[in-house]
C-alpha cells in the first residue's frame, strides 16, 4: 500500500510558495557575495592565482595536517590521507579551481541561475574547509546553502531561475526549449 504524507504547511511556504522568495532572495545575495568576495580577493593573490599559485594552498593544507593528531583530532585520518595523498601533489590545480570555483558560485547566488546547483556546490566548498579543520563563516554558510538547496524551485525565483528553470526544465520535466 502506498500512502502519501503531506507536506507541512510551513515547508510548502518556504520551500514551494514564490511569496518566500524576497526572503531567498537576501539569503541568497548574502551567501553569494561571501562566495564572490572570498574568490575575488583570491584572483587577485599571486599565491592562489599566478606565478606562485598553490602556495597558499599548500600552506593551508599543511596547517590541515597538523591537527590531525590527540584524542579528538580537528582533521580525521581519512581526510588526512586525502590531503597527502590527491590534494598536495595537485596544489596549483585545487588553488584555481577553488579561486574559480568561490567566483562561480557567487556570480551565480548573486544572480539566481541555477541556484540549488551553486548552493550545492558551495556547500561541497564549505565541507571540505570543514573537513580540514577550519571553522570560520564554513558552518553558517554550509548551513544557509543547504536551506538554499531545499528552496531552490523559489530561491531564483527572484532571479534568472524565474526564466531559465522553464526554459531548460529539471531531470523529471523537460522544459519548454528540451521538448522541441
Amino acid at each position: 500500500m502506498i500512502s502519501h504524507i503531506p507536506e507541512p504547511k510551513i515547508s510548502r511556504l518556504l520551500f514551494a510558495n514564490t511569496s518566500s522568495s524576497w526572503f531567498w532572495l537576501i539569503v541568497r545575495l548574502y551567501v553569494g557575495y561571501e562566495w564572490f568576495m572570498a574568490g575575488w580577493e583570491k584572483f587577485h593573490n599571486p599565491a592562489w592565482v599566478g606565478s606562485n599559485a598553490g602556495t597558499a594552498v599548500k600552506g593551508f593544507l599543511m596547517g590541515a595536517l597538523n591537527k590531525t593528531s590527540g584524542a579528538h583530532p580537528d582533521v580525521q585520518g581519512w581526510y588526512a590521507s586525502f590531503i597527502q595523498n590527491a590534494a598536495l601533489p595537485n596544489t596549483a590545480l585545487l588553488s584555481h579551481l577553488i579561486t574559480y570555483g568561490e567566483i562561480a558560485v557567487g556570480v551565480a547566488l548573486i544572480l539566481g541561475i541555477f541556484t540549488g546547483i551553486a548552493a550545492f556546490f558551495g556547500t561541497f566548498m564549505n565541507l571540505n574547509f570543514l573537513l580540514a579543520g577550519t571553522v570560520s563563516t564554513n558552518p553558517i554558510l554550509l548551513l544557509l546553502q543547504l536551506f538554499l538547496i531545499l528552496a531552490w524551485r523559489v530561491a531564483g525565483w527572484m532571479g534568472l531561475d524565474r526564466w531559465i528553470l522553464p526554459a531548460f526544465g529539471t531531470p523529471w520535466q523537460p522544459g519548454k526549449l528540451i521538448e522541441k
